[in-house]
């Protein structure tokens, strides 16, 4: 009896019976909202496969590749190199500010043999997420309460988004503090602090404004009154209102958007390719779109409620949240609610490093729902 309780434990299965146990409609949602992708990169690209999609393909399958990989590793191993991997990601930032490659005004990626580049703050959101789980982890929710305790993970956050908005990203240094602030909240933080941080940012605000890039200024003035400038700032927001809307229902049809193919939105394969979704299949496929990705949390957020400890369920929750940031930030963005802050749209715009790093973050779920039943202590990261 003793010994058929322990062979069911996830810690002591064989990689083929951790593999039996990942969630299987996490890696179909996955595939679906990677598929989306490629068939509008696909029309991106004119009918041309080979330009933007077929990279993209690729690196869904490397992603996929390490997303099985991370499952079937222990989870206490995560645990320990919890620390390890956040360090790897502040060394990374360091490259780029030391030799990073620079484009449009910003410096924020790696050179890598090929000719390819890495984004080492997205790399840095998984990193952070995984260190904060593993903080809380050995807190006690007493702990949690006390001012000083706090101190740490607040210095977690702060550095990588500084050293990412100094790059300058503002989009990713507020999705860093964005999903470093759910996670406080995940582990339990009282709401008044969040409340006290609230009013301190408040005040704060002619500061931040003053430090501020004039580009960045301008996304915000533009935000505000696009139709100020609509042939420079307020151009790619103007062109993206008129691609949503005129999709309609039912949408224009695969390949006859004319926003699209008549290149009025540039750089519509990045971060306003759901222009092309909206515009092509309408607000049908723009609903279809939003449920996949709602699909995608709530699956995420169950595994990280059934997690028998403390550390899963946290790093669960976060990766869940940070997805969520990135489509809501995206989506936002796109239809004129929020100021233009350059975060993609995950799994469907064009782009290698953030592609690879939410197969990663799906990694670590799927490592929590493969080890869903482990029970770690608090006192033991081992």
């Amino acid at each position: 009896m003793a010994i058929s309780a322990l062979r069911a434990n996830s810690e002591y299965l064989s990689v083929f019976a951790k593999l039996g146990r990942v969630s299987w409609p996490l890696v179909l949602l996955t595939a679906v909202i990677a598929s989306i992708g490629f068939t509008l990169l696909y029309s991106a690209a004119g009918a041309d496969f080979d330009k933007w999609a077929a990279s993209m393909l690729m690196r869904y399958l490397v992603g996929l590749g390490l997303m099985f990989m991370i499952a079937v590793v222990d989870l206490k191993f995560w645990l320990r190199s919890a620390y390890f991997i956040y360090l790897g990601g502040i060394a990374l930032l360091v490259v780029v500010e030391l030799q990073g490659v620079s484009s449009g005004g910003a410096t924020r990626w790696i050179a890598l043999p090929g000719g390819t580049r890495l984004q080492p703050s997205e790399i840095m959101k998984i990193g952070l997420v995984i260190a904060l789980a593993r903080y809380f982890h050995s807190t006690t929710i007493e702990d949690v309460g006390k001012i000083r305790y706090l101190i740490a993970p607040v210095v977690l956050i702060m550095i990588p988004a500084a050293m990412v908005l100094k790059q300058p990203d503002l989009g990713t240094t507020l999705m860093l503090m964005a999903t470093g602030v759910a996670v406080l909240f995940v582990a339990g933080v009282r709401m008044w602090k969040f409340a006290t941080i609230g009013a301190i940012g408040l005040l704060a605000i002619p500061i931040a404004w003053a430090s501020l890039k004039d580009y960045q200024k301008l996304r915000v003035l533009t935000f505000l009154d696009p139709e100020s400038d609509p042939l420079g700032s307020g151009y790619h927001i103007i062109q993206s209102k008129i691609a949503l809307g005129s999709g309609g229902i039912a949408g224009k049809g695969f390949l006859k958007g004319t926003q699209s193919h008549l290149k009025f939105l540039p750089e519509q394969q990045t971060d306003f390719i759901f222009t092309i979704l909206a515009e092509e299949f309408g607000m049908m496929g723009g609903l279809f779109l939003l449920g996949v990705f709602a699909a995608i949390v709530v699956v995420s957020m169950v595994i990280a409620v059934r997690s028998r400890n403390q550390f899963g369920r946290i790093l669960a929750m976060g990766l869940s949240i940070n997805f969520f940031l990135y489509f809501f930030i995206n989506l936002a963005m796109v239809m004129g609610l929020i100021p233009v802050v350059g975060v993609p749209l995950p799994m469907v715009s064009y782009g290698g490093t953030v592609m690879i790093a939410l197969m990663v973050g799906f990694g670590f779920i799927q490592c929590v729902h493969v080890h869903r039943d482990m029970a770690i202590h608090r006192t033991d990261p081992s």
